[in-house]
Formats: structure tokens, C-alpha cells, sequence
């Protein structure tokens, strides 16, 4: 399950973060689904190359989101609830626009272009 996870040292977000958003991503589309186990945070951590804080971090942001749970003595286990599928789908398309943004900006798009492509490229797949 931890291999598909992926750190980068040339990323400037911070490696918690990174962390914590590609757990989020799986989550939302469904890849992990409610009450899979999550790898315990040591295992983790030796995995990706990361430093157990920082997978501790990652772990107390998404329970706080209430994305994961950890049960004391069990391990951490993806949250079940029917509410939190449709919350984190909205949540991984605004960090995916967020990110379309900034690339746009870095070559000169404004946000009326973007959108404009976008609907551009909706048509074409509509058919």
C-alpha cells in the first residue's frame, strides 16, 4: 500500500504535506477505501525515507479532517462515514485547480483563460 506513496525532495512543500495529500488523494477517489488499514507510522516512515514525525504530522492532520481514525493498540484505518467521500472529492478538485492555477500564472494565463480551456476541453470529451 506504501509503495504507491511518493516523496519529493526537490517539491517545496513540506513532506508532511505531501504525505497527508496523497493519502487524502487515494481516499477521495476511492483507492482506499472505508476501514483499510493504514501502514503504522514506523513502517511508514521506513518506507518513503522519512523521518517518523513526519509521518506522525500527516497522520494527526487527516485525523483532525477526519479522513482517518486510529484505534489505540489496532493502528490508523481509513474513516467510514458516507459523508466523506463527496468532501474529500471537492477537496482533491480544488487542490488540482489550485495547482492549474499557478502553472497558468507561471506562463502568463489569468484564471479567464483557464476557465475558458476548461471548457474547451469538456466538450471535447462530452462526446
Amino acid at each position: 500500500m506504501h509503495s504507491s506513496l511518493t516523496i519529493s525532495q526537490t517539491d517545496p512543500r513540506p513532506l508532511y504535506l505531501q504525505v497527508k495529500e496523497q493519502i487524502r488523494h487515494r481516499v477521495a477517489i476511492g483507492e482506499w477505501a472505508p476501514g483499510r488499514e493504514l501502514p503504522s507510522i514506523r513502517a511508514l516512515a521506513a518506507a518513503i525515507s522519512v523521518s517518523v514525525i513526519t509521518i506522525k504530522r500527516a497522520y494527526l492532520e487527516l485525523e483532525r479532517e477526519g479522513v482517518i481514525v486510529t484505534r489505540q493498540g489496532k493502528g490508523s484505518f481509513v474513516a467510514e462515514g458516507a459523508e466523506l467521500a463527496p468532501g474529500l472529492r471537492t477537496a482533491e478538485l480544488d487542490e488540482q485547480l489550485k495547482t492549474a492555477l499557478r502553472t497558468a500564472r507561471s506562463i502568463g494565463l489569468d484564471a479567464d483563460a483557464v476557465a475558458e480551456r476548461v471548457r474547451e476541453l469538456a466538450k471535447g470529451t462530452e462526446s
